[in-house]
């Protein structure tokens, strides 16, 4: 590999050489076009090998791990050489004559150096190593529950059901114990992932990711403390509310923090599954149905707005169901969509099951899928193909997850009868207990815990800080008092394996939102809380119109030219704007335990 690379510098050295600056097209063309060729095999290994061991984790087997470091090496020691990195900015010290494109995919190229570069190869010998044994330790372990191996499926299951308070906080706790087992490997990663990228001049590791954007990490964090701010009244009767529904629903007196484990998501990031909608009642509707008729359910969905149907190579490769009972091995449990070589490989990682809430991520892991067929098209070179940031991948998947749930489009499918009856307000309210409940936890609790990992809070502080915040922004206390014994903040996968980037979710919250408005208003003509995508050519059209741009593009022009506005949450207090006179009669008399303005931004 070595010696295909040497190749390449030399050319594209005796290009730089013997041609005039007219030249520097060429010559960065040429580069662009050998490095491409190589990298696209590389990380087509390296993925093959992480696929494998996301798939299949055997207990005592380390030859999937084993495979996953060989081949994150081999990409490493391509995108992050010496020469690649000195060839690529010498080619930008001559921008003013290269294309946009080419602007564009040198600035990838060196990004990606930035996050293993060979400059210190030891560090990221180490890295890769130690990344790839956390995985190992997340999704390898065995979470007990009275001595009896339970899945994650089932945890959550009994967090939205049980109304027996002993056994939510037994299920609760069984939930973290992942974490305790994960908290040095943890202190590692931040130690070896803020050596690799300081390396080429970045603060940290958190910095590092947040420059994808173009922001620096102040402007970063202002962004998403100014969505807390927006939606914190709402969120603050949201709270209330809820504090006083579940106390009501098991028998409690009502706590001036909600307990972590009266809610029915493990990280307290979504409340919605706690209340049913009459007549919305998708468990009961997927009830007969099976987990292959789900999935090919939402892919007909997108081909109803005019996309393709998924590739065969879809079916044959993707792991898309639970594991068998007597399986021997184990998989991922947390749903993911792999673009596998940059082309026509695409494969979706889930354990479907028919009920709601796998309905809702199937049509949002296709989302990924589709949104990967589009970008992947001669016009855009594989190095672009990506999100315009990398909040708009998950804005397109969480926008046709929650269009999937509309009561017009349920109707349309047969799962509901049309002239049902629905309470507005309860479905208005159920909705915001996931978007609106969301933003606290992705913008506040991730983000600004994050930050703190990178900019270099001590391991024997992380639990603390985890709750400073989860208390802080979300309203929310464990049941019982949690040491550093523990290490909450690592049950949540997004921190080991997917690092400093979760305000990614907390942006595509918000652009989703621009995007339903614009289509409900300016594309169907609906009202956005009764709207029907299915069948509709020209929201198809819409989509695509900004999918196949991959990164083309500056993303907030990208915003502009299509949505004819920058990035605001306006449209999201727009869609929630009639449940807040509802709370606020509903709260009349009762006691609000959160300030009235959100004032906690710790930082080291």
């Amino acid at each position: 590999m070595k010696t295909y690379l040497l190749s390449i510098l030399v050319l594209a050295a005796a290009f730089a050489a013997c041609a005039p600056p007219s030249d520097s097209g060429a010559d960065a063309q040429t580069f662009l076009d050998d490095y491409q060729g190589r990298f696209v095999e590389l990380y087509a290994e390296a993925q093959e090998a992480e696929w494998a061991s996301n798939t299949e984790i055997r207990e005592g087997d380390d030859t999937n791990r084993k495979r996953t470091e060989a081949a994150a090496a081999a990409l490493a020691d391509f995108t992050g050489s010496t020469e690649v990195i000195e060839k690529t900015r010498a080619l930008l010290e001559h921008r003013d004559q290269l294309t946009d494109l080419q602007v564009r995919q040198l600035d990838a190229i060196l990004y990606r150096a930035a996050n293993y570069p060979q400059t210190v190869p030891e560090v990221v010998e180490r890295r890769i190593a130690a990344e790839a044994l956390q995985v190992e330790k997340l999704y390898g372990f065995d979470f007990q529950i009275d001595g009896e191996s339970v899945t994650a499926n089932q945890i959550d299951r009994q967090l939205r059901e049980s109304d027996d308070l002993g056994e939510r906080k037994v299920v609760w706790e069984a939930s973290k114990d992942v974490g305790k087992g994960l908290k040095q490997g943890l202190a590692d990663l931040v130690e070896l992932r803020n050596a690799a990228v300081q390396s080429l001049g970045y603060g940290d590791y958190f910095e590092y990711q947040v420059s994808e954007y173009g922001m620096s990490v102040d402007e970063m964090m202002e962004l998403n403390e100014s969505f807390i701010r927006d939606i914190w009244p709402l969120y603050r009767e949201l709270h209330t509310w809820t504090r006083y529904h579940l106390a009501e629903r098991y028998g409690a007196d009502v706590p001036g923090l909600l307990p972590a484990h009266w809610l029915p998501n493990r990280w307290g990031q979504d409340w919605a599954a706690m209340i049913t909608v009459e007549g919305l009642d998708l468990d009961a509707a997927l009830a007969d149905k099976t987990a292959e008729w789900t999935v090919r359910e939402a892919e007909q969905f997108y081909v109803s707005l005019g996309f393709d149907s998924l590739p065969q190579v879809f079916w044959d490769k993707s792991s898309l169901y639970p594991l068998p009972a007597d399986a021997d091995y184990k998989k991922n449990n947390h749903a993911s969509a792999w673009h596998m070589n940059l082309a026509d490989d695409v494969r979706s990682l889930m354990s479907v099951e028919p009920n709601a809430q796998w309905w809702t991520t199937t049509h949002h892991e296709l989302g990924h899928i589709y949104y990967y067929m589009s970008y992947t098209r001669p016009e855009v070179p594989p190095l672009l193909r990506r999100g315009a940031n990398r909040g708009f991948h998950e804005a397109v998947g969480t926008l046709l997850g929650t269009a999937s749930t509309q009561k017009p489009f349920l109707a349309a499918k047969g799962l509901i009868d049309e002239g049902v009856e629905t309470d507005e307000i309860r479905t208005l309210l159920k909705e915001a207990l996931d978007f609106v409940v969301f933003l606290p936890f992705s913008s506040g609790t991730m983000t600004h815990f994050e930050r703190d990992l990178y900019a270099g809070l001590p391991i024997d502080e992380y639990n603390r800080r985890w709750w400073h915040y989860v208390r802080g922004y979300q309203g929310i206390e464990p049941p019982s008092e949690r040491g550093e014994e523990y290490c909450d903040a690592a049950s949540k996968t997004h921190i080991n394996d997917d690092p400093a980037q979760y305000y990614d979710y907390a942006i595509s919250h918000v652009i989703l939102h621009q995007m339903h408005a614009h289509i409900a208003g300016e594309i169907l003509g609906q009202d956005p809380h009764h709207t029907n995508y299915l069948g509709s050519a020209e929201t198809g059209a819409f989509l695509e119109g900004f999918l196949k741009l991959g990164a083309t593009r500056d993303w907030r022009q990208v915003m502009r030219d299509h949505l004819g506005a920058d990035l605001s949450a306006a449209s999201l207090l727009a869609y929630f704007e009639p449940l807040t006179e509802y709370l606020e009669q509903q709260n009349a008399g009762r006691e609000h335990t959160l300030p009235e303005t959100p004032t906690l931004t710790t930082a080291i």
